[in-house]
């Protein structure tokens, strides 16, 4: 006899084992549970209905069992030919998420909330608050859902969508493990991007994770950064640093670390000496990642020789620094243009 299903439950995200227990619970022989998990991470079924190799009758009575997909609401395009998806949950709500391809690879950067509680001056999304964390299956999803629409696989992920992910280590977590057991995906082609929060990032560490740990700085003292990102008046820029030195000591990953440049704001001779400084003597990179405008507020981007000079002096200083031009621009895919309230 069929069990009674638990509707709140999904089976995206979900391993192997976790789906063969599922199908035998179902009354199912357990190879059903291998077949299942095909279906979901290598043919993108989005219902049990359509997966042709289950008994119709079973298919049928399970036909309104929810796999954990979200529909495509709007995808842009920009001139690159990165594509911005919105992408309505379960509940109605909209998340975005970016597909960034180039010659050699597909890039997914998603979100991990409904909006963004960090409130950073001079991103999109922290403007339109927040909502709620994602589960690990609706991060996953996002992934899948990119991955059909380019009819490629992709090759790396970068969690810089909505949100900080941080603030739902959880379901982050379990959606990293889920990508790179379920969707194959190696940890090292992970990137988890955080603006910082206290004794997170010591909790991250524990999990003993391969991916790449981003931190957001965007400031080299701790004045422009409470200005830049109003929540960092409760975590010292001397306590980021020093979590970010135990993480390095606990994982034997480096850390990288995003400072997007403002105009006359934090783009000065003296705060790349500053930044130097603050990061001397411990495994890291610098990505510096000009300005991409929004509408909410008037920063600009500097210029390419501000940009350079800059980029000079932390090289002088033997502070390893790329600088990352972001993609998607024109079709506000870029980072920090990401926004929960903007539905065509």
């Amino acid at each position: 006899m069929t069990m009674q299903l638990d509707k709140q439950e999904v089976l995206l995200g979900k391993s192997l084992a976790q789906l063969t227990d599922w199908v035998q619970q179902q009354g199912q022989p357990a190879y059903r549970g291998k077949q299942l998990y095909q279906w979901l991470y290598d043919r993108g079924a989005r219902t049990l209905a359509e997966i042709s190799v289950f008994p119709k009758q079973w298919r049928e009575n399970l036909a309104d069992y929810p796999i954990g997909r979200s529909n495509i609401h709007y995808r842009s395009i920009a001139p690159d030919k990165t594509q911005k998806y919105l992408l309505r949950l379960a509940d109605g709500l909209i998340i975005e998420t970016v597909g960034i391809p180039t010659a050699k690879r597909l890039t997914v950067c998603v979100s991990s909330q409904v909006g963004c509680p960090m409130a950073c001056d001079f991103c999109a999304t922290g403007k339109g608050g927040f909502t709620r964390n994602l589960k690990s299956h609706e991060i996953v999803d996002q992934v899948l859902t990119v991955q059909e629409d380019f009819g490629q696989r992709v090759s790396n992920v970068v969690f810089m969508g909505m949100g900080e992910p941080l603030l739902n280590i959880q379901e982050v977590v379990a959606a990293v493990h889920s990508l790179n057991e379920d969707v194959g995906i190696g940890q090292r082609s992970l990137t988890l991007s955080t603006v910082g929060l206290p004794e997170k990032i010591r909790q991250l560490a524990q999990h003993c994770l391969q991916v790449t740990f981003a931190v957001s700085l965007h400031a080299s003292n701790q004045p422009l950064r409470q200005q830049l990102i109003p929540t960092a008046k409760h975590y010292t820029l001397d306590s980021l640093i020093e979590d970010c030195r135990e993480y390095v000591r606990l994982t034997g990953r480096r850390v990288t670390f995003e400072y997007i440049l403002l105009a006359g704001v934090n783009d000065l001779p003296e705060h790349a000496l500053e930044l130097a400084q603050l990061l001397r003597g411990f495994q890291t990179h610098v990505n510096l990642i000009p300005y991409n405008p929004i509408q909410e507020v008037d920063y600009q981007r500097p210029s390419e020789q501000r940009i350079e000079a800059f980029a000079n002096i932390l090289r002088q200083k033997h502070i390893a620094v790329s600088v990352r031009y972001s993609r998607g621009l024109e079709a506000d895919a870029a980072c920090g243009q990401l926004r929960a309230s903007r539905i065509p």
